[in-house]
């Protein structure tokens, strides 16, 4: 039993320093050599991409809204036939 205890302790004491180490490792990366700074940006062709992909959202959104819409017919369709059929038999027991 103890020593179960004890196994079960070593590798957590193994493992925390390792984290520390991984955080020392990480905090200097950010710090490295400094980026140049961006090329010149277009911004007549960035304008044109974003507008594009609006564009493509609203058409993928109402496509995806007709879809639903199309489905929430059909359920509605699908539950009046079921309400339907369940008011046929009873109305055969209770004559």
């Amino acid at each position: 039993m103890a020593s179960r205890g004890r196994r079960g302790r070593a590798p957590a004491r193994e493992d925390e320093p390792r984290r520390e180490e991984r955080a020392e490792q990480q905090a200097p990366a950010p710090q490295g050599p400094v980026l140049p700074p961006p090329p010149p940006v277009d911004y007549g062709v960035f304008m044109q991409g974003l507008v594009q992909a609006m564009q493509t959202q609203a058409h993928t959104l109402a496509a995806l809204q007709a879809q639903l819409e199309a489905q929430e017919g059909e359920m509605e369709q699908y539950l009046e036939e079921k309400k339907a059929s369940q008011k046929r038999p009873a109305a055969t027991f209770q004559g």
